[in-house]
This record gives structure tokens, sequence and C-alpha cells, in this order.
């Protein structure tokens, strides 16, 4: 299946493989033989309990990929042989085997869309459906916020897809209104694979069918989402890959994308990709690390929203800005945020009328102080053991819950 000049590890039934938690994790493993059971300490919503893998499956990869630590458990539930692939050689792998990176993206795609729709329905209590049909809604937002540019391209997409929608009327008479064409317009200037957009353009919109992936060549593109309110998810840059999961799992849009200043764009579609990954495996790694970092991050937003206790929230709001820098935690290591509780407030969505009960009471742990309105933690081992702490007491609070339903 794969080169043996990579490491081949054996295990016996019942042993550890890999333990969550675990800091430096510089490789994944393919199974060979046998079985392994991948579990968690506290699963989060949008994945199950555990599960169990055979040949031909791979774990440990977003650990690996990211270079965070590991966030899954792996027991050989029988004797096993795996291929051990370090991050390095990931390239290689690619090039032997290109399925293999098809497998683990298509994958990723399918988790980090699982984990996005759990993040929603916690925050925002509700998620609008995947249907075509909800683009004529978001014409309707944006002429609301008078963004007239939104509003033309989403009324022209609902009536390409939606010729026959129950709205189709509506948004012909709007885009008659609005003085703009009833067809969306061809691609952007540029040659072969190359889009170049002017700023405030709408590169696709949430809903709308997919069918290339994008890399940002230069400038900055916004992704972001209506749930009840136009929401900032984040602000791609140059080198950026965006747009992955509706080309690979064939859904529609799960965002929208929009320039922030004018964007030149690589533009990949579902016929050349397999073909560029395979020719291309640097293509490959650099989604899979970025599939691997989006993960990570939705995982640990998750694992957030399990904190019932906001002080908990809080310090693990700010332990999740220190592990996205890949900052090595050490004893009595200071680190400056660049924000403060306002900023910090927000990440965590927490009502305004708790702030300062909040506010007082993260200060009066001794290590941490607010200076020049910014953020300091004196000691981020103790903010780390902090955390730890408020992880155990809402896996005990969950369990307490879990016996009284049973």
């Amino acid at each position: 299946m794969v080169s043996t000049q990579f490491k081949v590890e054996n295990y016996m039934e019942k042993s550890f493989i890999t333990v969550e938690g675990k800091k430096d994790a510089s490789n994944f493993y393919i199974i060979r033989n046998g079985k392994v059971k991948i579990m968690k300490e506290n699963p989060v919503a949008g994945e199950e309990p555990y599960s169990i893998l055979g040949p031909g499956d791979f774990f440990a990869v977003i650990s690996c990929m990211s270079g965070h630590a590991r966030i899954e458990t792996a027991v050989a539930l029988t004797n096993v042989s795996l291929i051990s692939v370090e991050r390095e050689q990931f390239g290689i792998l690619i090039q032997k085997n290109p399925t293999i990176a098809m497998k683990i993206i298509r994958f990723f795609s399918r988790k980090l869309r699982d984990f996005d729709q759990a993040i929603t329905q916690l925050t925002f209590k509700s998620t609008a459906e995947e249907d075509s049909e909800h683009l004529y809604n978001i014409a309707e937002y944006y002429l609301k916020k008078k963004v007239i540019t939104h509003a033309a391209y989403a009324y022209q997409r609902y009536l390409q897809y939606c010729p026959g929608g129950s709205n189709a009327n509506k948004a012909i008479e709007r885009l008659k209104m609005l003085k703009a064409p009833l067809k969306a317009p061809e691609n952007p200037q540029g040659k072969g694979l190359s889009r170049n957009y002017r700023d405030n353009s709408m590169i696709f919109c949430e809903n709308e069918p997919g069918n290339e992936l994008y890399i940002i060549q230069n400038g900055k593109v916004k992704i972001t989402k209506i749930v009840d309110e136009e929401v900032l998810l984040a602000v791609l840059k140059s080198g950026d890959i965006f747009g992955e999961m509706a080309l690979l799992e064939n859904r529609p849009r799960s965002a929208s994308a929009i320039t922030f200043g004018d964007v030149s764009l690589l533009a990949i579609n579902k016929s050349n990709f397999e073909t560029m990954v395979q020719a291309q495996p640097q293509l490959a790694t650099r989604l899979i690390q970025l599939l691997s970092e989006r993960i990570w991050t939705a995982y640990r937003q998750l694992e957030n929203l399990m904190i019932k206790d906001p002080l908990g929230r809080i310090c693990d709001t700010l332990l999740i800005q220190i592990e996205k820098q890949k900052i090595k935690i050490m004893p009595k290591q200071s680190h400056n945020f660049e924000f403060g509780f306002r900023e910090l407030f927000n990440m965590v969505g927490l009502p305004t009328e708790k702030t300062d009960v909040l506010s007082v009471q993260l200060l009066e742990d001794k290590h941490f102080r607010l200076e020049n309105g910014k953020i300091i933690c004196t000691d981020i081992e103790e903010l780390e053991k902090t955390v730890h702490f408020y992880r155990k007491k809402a896996i005990m609070e969950r369990k307490r819950e879990e016996r009284k339903v049973n």
C-alpha cells in the first residue's frame, strides 16, 4: 500500500497508541492490519463517542498536520500493524499513493461541516437549511441592509438555480427595480484558472452550488454567514484556500465569500482537482494542513461550549488563543494578549450584563492583570491548569446529568 521507507509499528491488543492531550505529535498512522478504537474523554457535539477503524483507515492526522496536541486516544483492539507517517513525509506519501490524500481530504471536509453545523446550532440555536431556495432570503437580507451588489448577486443566483421557485417573480421584480441584469455575470476577468475580483465583490453566496475551490494569490477574502444577522467567520489572506467543502462533497456552499479589497485567485474545479493533487503534492499537503487547523479550531470551540461555567469558558478562550499561536507552555511564562475584556467577551459570546462581574472575577486571579486596556497572563502554565480543572468539572456535570436521565 505504501513504500517500506515509512516506519512500520506493531502494537499488542489493548496497547495505547496515542493519548489525548499529548503534545509535540509529529506523525499519524495508517492501519495495515488489525482494529483500532478511537475515543475521547469528553466527546463534543457533532461526533460519535468512539469509532472502530480497520485496514486502510487512518488516525491522528489532525494533530500531526496542524501541529497541535492530540485530540483523541487510540487503543489497539487487536494486535495491530501500523504505518507511521511523519509530517515531513506527507508529500512523498501523496506521490506514491494519491488516493490516501483524497480519502483524508474528503473525510476532513465532512468532519469540518459536521463541526460547523454543531457550532452554529449551539451558538445561534438555529441553522438555515442547505437549500438554494434560501438564496432569496439572503438577497432580501442584503436589500434591507442596502448592500445592493450582494442583493443583486443573490437574486441572480436564485433565478439561476430556482427558475421555477416560489419567489422567482419577486426576484425578477427586485432585479428590475435595482436596474440589474437578470443573469449573473460570467466568471470575472482572468485567464485559465485565474480569477480577478474588485473590492467588495461576492465570489460565491451561501447555499448556492459550488464546483470550484480557490487559492488566494493576492488580497483578502471575508467568509461570512447569515444567521439572523451577518456573522464574520474569517478573513483569509494570500496562500489561504477556501471553498473546498462544496467541491469535495458536492453540497451547497456553507458560507459566503466576499472580497476585502481587490483580489486575485486561482480556481480549481472538480475535473482538475485530483490531477492537481497528484501533480502538485504540495497543494494536497497545504489543503490538509489547512483543514487540520480548521478542524482543530472547530473542535476547541465545541470543547469550549461544553464548559458551563462562564469563567471557565473565558479562561479556555484565552488558552485557545495561545494554542493557536503554537506557543510552548512553560512554568512562569507570561503572555500579553492583543485585546481587552470587550473583545474577549465578544469571542466567548457572553451577554453584556455579565461582563463587569466576570472582569472582576478574572482579575481576582493573581495570574491576570490589565495593562493599557490589554489582558496579561503572568503564568500560562497556571492558565492551562485552570482550564483543565474546568474541563474535568464539565465532564463530571455531564456524567451526573446522564445518570439522572438513566
